[in-house]
Protein backbone atom coordinates (compact mmCIF):
# COMPACT_ATOMS: atom_id res chain seq x y z
CA UNK A 1 0.00 0.00 0.00
CA UNK A 2 1.58 3.49 -1.45
CA UNK A 3 0.55 6.47 -0.12
CA UNK A 4 0.57 9.93 -2.42
CA UNK A 5 0.00 13.43 -0.72
CA UNK A 6 -2.09 16.31 -1.70
CA UNK A 7 -0.97 19.48 -0.74
CA UNK A 8 -3.79 22.62 -0.95
CA UNK A 9 -3.16 26.26 -0.07
CA UNK A 10 -5.10 29.01 -0.81
CA UNK A 11 -3.62 32.00 -2.58
CA UNK A 12 -1.99 35.23 -0.53
CA UNK A 13 -4.28 38.14 0.24
CA UNK A 14 -5.48 40.25 -2.34
CA UNK A 15 -6.55 43.96 -2.31
CA UNK A 16 -10.14 42.90 -3.04
CA UNK A 17 -10.08 40.53 0.19
CA UNK A 18 -8.09 43.38 2.12
CA UNK A 19 -11.08 45.80 1.38
CA UNK A 20 -13.92 42.79 1.69
CA UNK A 21 -15.13 43.35 -1.85
CA UNK A 22 -16.35 40.30 -3.14
CA UNK A 23 -13.73 39.17 -5.65
CA UNK A 24 -15.24 35.96 -7.56
CA UNK A 25 -13.67 35.43 -10.92
CA UNK A 26 -12.28 39.09 -10.62
CA UNK A 27 -8.49 38.93 -11.04
CA UNK A 28 -7.28 40.55 -8.15
CA UNK A 29 -3.92 41.21 -7.30
CA UNK A 30 -1.80 40.20 -4.33
CA UNK A 31 -0.97 42.76 -1.65
CA UNK A 32 2.31 43.34 0.14
CA UNK A 33 0.81 40.94 2.54
CA UNK A 34 -0.18 38.65 0.13
CA UNK A 35 3.19 38.25 -1.30
CA UNK A 36 4.72 37.58 2.21
CA UNK A 37 1.44 34.87 2.73
CA UNK A 38 3.03 33.09 -0.31
CA UNK A 39 6.34 33.41 0.91
CA UNK A 40 5.06 31.41 4.44
CA UNK A 41 3.08 29.20 2.76
CA UNK A 42 6.62 28.18 0.29
CA UNK A 43 8.66 28.20 3.20
CA UNK A 44 5.97 25.73 5.29
CA UNK A 45 6.08 23.51 1.95
CA UNK A 46 9.71 23.20 1.94
CA UNK A 47 10.37 19.95 3.34
CA UNK A 48 7.15 18.78 1.12
CA UNK A 49 7.44 16.75 -1.67
CA UNK A 50 5.28 16.90 -5.53
CA UNK A 51 6.16 16.11 -8.98
CA UNK A 52 2.93 17.76 -9.86
CA UNK A 53 1.39 21.54 -8.94
CA UNK A 54 -2.36 22.88 -10.24
CA UNK A 55 -3.10 26.29 -10.46
CA UNK A 56 -6.41 28.34 -11.71
CA UNK A 57 -6.10 30.97 -14.54
CA UNK A 58 -6.13 33.66 -12.15
CA UNK A 59 -2.56 35.29 -10.90
CA UNK A 60 -3.56 35.35 -7.55
CA UNK A 61 -3.21 31.21 -7.88
CA UNK A 62 -0.68 31.27 -10.15
CA UNK A 63 1.47 33.89 -7.96
CA UNK A 64 1.45 32.13 -4.85
CA UNK A 65 2.27 28.76 -6.84
CA UNK A 66 5.55 30.77 -8.16
CA UNK A 67 6.61 31.20 -4.64
CA UNK A 68 6.19 27.62 -3.69
CA UNK A 69 7.96 26.20 -6.43
CA UNK A 70 11.27 27.83 -5.66
CA UNK A 71 11.90 25.29 -3.29
CA UNK A 72 10.10 22.25 -5.62
CA UNK A 73 12.87 21.60 -8.33
CA UNK A 74 11.34 18.16 -8.48
CA UNK A 75 8.00 19.71 -9.67
CA UNK A 76 8.32 19.04 -13.28
CA UNK A 77 4.75 20.11 -14.37
CA UNK A 78 2.26 22.68 -13.54
CA UNK A 79 -1.50 21.88 -14.52
CA UNK A 80 -3.76 24.54 -14.93
CA UNK A 81 -7.50 23.30 -14.11
CA UNK A 82 -10.46 25.99 -13.52
CA UNK A 83 -12.34 23.73 -11.59
CA UNK A 84 -10.96 24.82 -8.62
CA UNK A 85 -11.76 28.76 -9.42
CA UNK A 86 -12.87 31.29 -6.92
CA UNK A 87 -16.67 30.82 -6.21
CA UNK A 88 -18.05 33.39 -9.04
CA UNK A 89 -20.12 35.67 -7.47
CA UNK A 90 -21.69 37.58 -10.52
CA UNK A 91 -22.96 41.15 -9.88
CA UNK A 92 -21.55 41.23 -6.79
CA UNK A 93 -18.25 41.05 -8.10
CA UNK A 94 -15.87 44.27 -7.24
CA UNK A 95 -18.86 44.86 -4.25
CA UNK A 96 -18.05 45.57 -1.04
CA UNK A 97 -20.02 43.58 1.83
CA UNK A 98 -21.11 46.85 3.03
CA UNK A 99 -22.37 48.29 -0.20
CA UNK A 100 -24.26 44.87 -0.80
CA UNK A 101 -25.73 45.05 2.74
CA UNK A 102 -26.97 48.90 2.25
CA UNK A 103 -28.59 47.64 -1.67
CA UNK A 104 -29.95 44.11 -0.94
CA UNK A 105 -30.65 44.17 2.87
CA UNK A 106 -28.58 41.90 5.39
CA UNK A 107 -30.99 38.75 4.56
CA UNK A 108 -30.43 39.04 0.99
CA UNK A 109 -26.43 39.76 1.91
CA UNK A 110 -26.42 36.61 4.62
CA UNK A 111 -28.13 33.99 2.22
CA UNK A 112 -25.59 34.69 -0.97
CA UNK A 113 -22.62 34.81 1.23
CA UNK A 114 -22.87 31.85 3.46
CA UNK A 115 -26.11 30.37 2.30
CA UNK A 116 -25.28 26.65 0.63
CA UNK A 117 -27.82 27.00 -2.10
CA UNK A 118 -28.27 30.32 -2.89
CA UNK A 119 -26.71 31.73 -5.74
CA UNK A 120 -26.14 35.76 -5.96
CA UNK A 121 -27.16 37.54 -9.03
CA UNK A 122 -25.30 35.46 -12.05
CA UNK A 123 -23.65 33.52 -9.74
CA UNK A 124 -22.52 30.26 -7.79
CA UNK A 125 -23.89 28.95 -4.67
CA UNK A 126 -21.67 26.79 -2.79
CA UNK A 127 -23.40 23.52 -4.29
CA UNK A 128 -22.53 24.92 -8.11
CA UNK A 129 -19.23 24.97 -6.69
CA UNK A 130 -19.00 21.43 -5.20
CA UNK A 131 -20.12 20.03 -8.43
CA UNK A 132 -16.84 20.78 -10.04
CA UNK A 133 -14.73 20.09 -7.15
CA UNK A 134 -15.85 17.30 -7.01
CA UNK A 135 -15.43 16.44 -10.26
CA UNK A 136 -12.00 17.54 -10.34
CA UNK A 137 -11.28 15.78 -7.00
CA UNK A 138 -12.40 12.52 -9.05
CA UNK A 139 -10.04 12.95 -11.89
CA UNK A 140 -7.17 14.12 -9.41
CA UNK A 141 -7.12 10.58 -7.87
CA UNK A 142 -7.27 8.97 -10.91
CA UNK A 143 -4.34 10.79 -11.86
CA UNK A 144 -2.30 10.40 -8.84
CA UNK A 145 -3.40 6.77 -9.07
CA UNK A 146 -2.39 6.08 -11.91
CA UNK A 147 0.94 8.77 -12.50
CA UNK A 148 2.05 7.83 -9.06
CA UNK A 149 2.57 11.59 -7.65
CA UNK A 150 2.34 14.36 -4.70
CA UNK A 151 0.07 17.11 -5.71
CA UNK A 152 0.63 20.90 -4.65
CA UNK A 153 -2.64 22.96 -5.47
CA UNK A 154 -2.50 26.88 -5.65
CA UNK A 155 -6.69 27.67 -5.29
CA UNK A 156 -8.80 29.64 -3.47
CA UNK A 157 -10.86 30.32 -0.17
CA UNK A 158 -14.15 29.27 -2.24
CA UNK A 159 -12.88 26.05 -3.94
CA UNK A 160 -10.95 24.96 -1.02
CA UNK A 161 -14.04 24.91 1.63
CA UNK A 162 -15.39 22.44 -0.76
CA UNK A 163 -12.30 20.36 -1.26
CA UNK A 164 -12.51 20.43 2.16
CA UNK A 165 -16.22 19.15 2.61
CA UNK A 166 -15.58 16.31 0.32
CA UNK A 167 -12.26 15.07 1.50
CA UNK A 168 -13.20 14.96 4.96
CA UNK A 169 -16.86 14.30 4.89
CA UNK A 170 -18.09 17.60 6.61
CA UNK A 171 -20.93 19.32 6.87
CA UNK A 172 -22.49 22.12 4.75
CA UNK A 173 -23.07 24.19 7.70
CA UNK A 174 -19.21 23.23 8.66
CA UNK A 175 -18.01 24.24 5.09
CA UNK A 176 -19.74 27.68 4.77
CA UNK A 177 -18.32 28.59 8.37
CA UNK A 178 -14.78 28.31 8.28
CA UNK A 179 -11.85 30.08 7.44
CA UNK A 180 -9.63 29.30 5.16
CA UNK A 181 -6.22 31.22 5.96
CA UNK A 182 -3.89 32.62 3.32
CA UNK A 183 -0.64 31.29 4.68
CA UNK A 184 -1.58 27.58 5.58
CA UNK A 185 -2.00 24.94 3.83
CA UNK A 186 -4.14 21.19 4.03
CA UNK A 187 -2.57 17.85 3.69
CA UNK A 188 -4.44 15.10 2.36
CA UNK A 189 -3.29 11.49 1.55
CA UNK A 190 -4.48 8.69 -1.68
CA UNK A 191 -3.57 5.26 -1.49
CA UNK A 192 -2.22 4.36 -4.54
CA UNK A 193 -1.41 0.86 -4.03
Amino acid sequence: MVKQYIYIFRHGQTDFNRNNKFTGLVDSRLTKTGKDDAKIIAIRLKDKKFQIAFCTSLSRSKKTLKEVLKYHEECKRIIEDDRMLERKYGKLQGKTHFQVVKRYGSAKYDAWHRGFDTRPPEGESFADVERRVYLFIKDLINFMKKNKVNVAISAHGNSIRLFRKIMEKQSEKNAVEWFIPYDNYYQYSVLTY
